[in-house]
């Protein structure tokens, strides 16, 4: 097989592998209501479909990442992608909300092995400029997998049953597996030891808190349902910080936010992922319960934001490699933030064009010239053989920030859904969005061009305004 045939099926496999982990943390949220009709529960199963997953990944995609640069990309890849379509099945499968729930805790395990390995796979596998549009490639495929998920599950519901919503993963997953054989596993020449206490400080808390947040709705903050969890997960996360600062092989080096890039660029991606959680949520709910649009209706209102995403993320990634990530990670959020305000036209009786078609386009635009560049920024700035917890902590970070937004939702806009909570909700993401361009425009630094090629976003190169 020759070097370009190589890189290209390591980019496929890349995308593959990362796409329906991030596919399955949207596509469920329209088929909650056929979820509850054949297996009851209500809302508080509605949450724990979606939350299960989430807490899961969130909890230990910190350890995958760790594995990933000791165990090998490929190796990591592959038990996560057995894993992944074994639990896929038995959420298809399962007879019970309550064998359901565990499942899908179960498949946010796998899906936690998938993305930071499928990320440090490209980071090992490419160099230059034609790293940066392998990393633009992949924001594409995957950001668009969480943006078309709602459609694709709308689809699936109305035509077929809730239960191809999991089933589907099979095929992908297979065609990655076959893909896969080709590659061969580089575990680390030097393998530290695995940072056992900092793994369990971390997961317990990442679940504590997220478990919190979540349960506060049902229960109230005095509840001891919710107060004791969030202590043990408050007290566990202090911990994780210590320990990670006076560990021998801690799983998170702090010594990685001490570059400038990969600070910022993860404080930006908070803000932007935020945002873009929220979003994804509000606008599909409301055009279902109170403009009356159908699941597949509701997730077409967003397909041209999807298609943008495809289309041109690759050239913006390969753009921030030629001239570096700053301006395309200030102007990309600000012009998303206008996309929002906008969005804020949409009103009942809903008009697509005449309401939501500029700002859905603005909106498109500025994620698509934001995501590859941010991710370039971010990896780029450290040496690639510890890219895997790179991507591990600006995976963990983008998926936490949507999870305490979402569960935070209701607190800091109200739990009706009305016009008044649209409007609100959407400019919440704009001041969000807004918040990702100032900080990237203040504190993201363009590495100096090297003559005769490319910019080069590695640790410790100079950098300059």
């Amino acid at each position: 097989m020759t070097v370009v045939a190589l890189d290209r099926r390591v980019l496929i496999v890349a995308i593959l592998a990362a796409f329906v982990a991030f596919l399955d943390g949207s596509i469920v949220t329209v088929a909650l209501p056929a979820i509850t009709a054949e297996l009851g529960g209500g809302l508080p199963v509605q949450q724990w479909v979606v939350d299960a997953y989430l807490i899961t990944l969130g909890a230990l995609i910190l350890l995958a990442g760790s594995l990933s640069d000791l165990l090998g990309r490929v190796a990591v890849l592959r038990i996560g992608l057995l894993g992944f379509g074994v639990t896929s099945l038995a959420c298809g499968l399962a007879p019970t909300a309550e064998l359901l729930i565990a499942a899908r805790a179960a498949q946010g395990v796998a899906g936690a092995l998938l993305v930071p390995s499928s990320l440090a796979l490209i980071m090992s596998a490419h160099r230059g400029s034609s790293q940066a549009r392998a990393i633009g490639l992949w924001t594409a495929w995957t950001s668009a997998a969480f943006i078309v998920g709602p459609l694709l599950g709308g689809v699936l519901t109305d035509l077929l049953s809730w239960r191809w919503v999991f089933v589907i993963n099979v095929l992908p997953i297979a065609v990655t597996l076959v893909l896969l054989r080709a590659l061969r596993n580089e575990p680390a020449d030097v393998r530290p030891p695995i940072d056992g206490v900092g793994a369990v400080l971390g997961a317990l808390g990442l679940g504590g808190v997220v478990f919190a947040l979540i349960e506060q709705a049902n229960f109230g903050w005095a509840s001891p349902v919710v107060t004791i969890p969030l202590a043990v997960g408050v007290v566990s996360l202090i911990g994780f910080i210590v320990r990670q600062a006076t560990a021998r092989h801690p799983m998170m080096p702090l010594t990685l936010f001490r570059n400038r890039n990969f600070a910022v660029g993860n404080l930006a991606t908070v803000a932007i992922y935020a945002a873009l959680s929220i979003s994804g949520l509000v606008i599909v709910v409301y055009l279902q319960q109170v403009a009356g649009l159908s699941a597949t209706l509701s997730g077409l209102v967003m397909l041209p934001l999807t298609i943008m995403l495809i289309a041109l993320s690759a050239r913006f990634g390969a753009l921030a490699g030629r001239y570096g990530p700053r301006w395309f990670m200030t102007a990309g959020p600000a012009l998303a933030a206008l996309g929002f305000v906008l969005l804020r036209a949409i009103e009942t009786p809903f008009d697509f064009v005449s309401q939501a078609l500029l700002g859905v386009l603005l909106y498109g635009l500025g994620v698509a010239i934001t995501v590859a560049p941010l991710t370039s920024a971010i990896l780029g700035a450290i040496e690639p053989e510890r890219s895997g917890i790179a991507s591990a902590i600006n995976n963990a970070l983008a998926r936490i920030a949507g999870l305490v937004a979402i569960a935070l939702l209701g607190a800091v806009i109200g739990t009706t859904v009305d016009d008044a909570w649209l409007d609100s909700a959407l400019l919440l993401c704009a001041g969000l969005m807004a918040a990702g361009a100032l900080v990237s425009a203040i504190g993201i630094r363009n590495p100096v061009s090297t003559p005769g090629g490319p910019s080069a976003l590695s640790a410790g190169s100079p950098t300059a305004d």
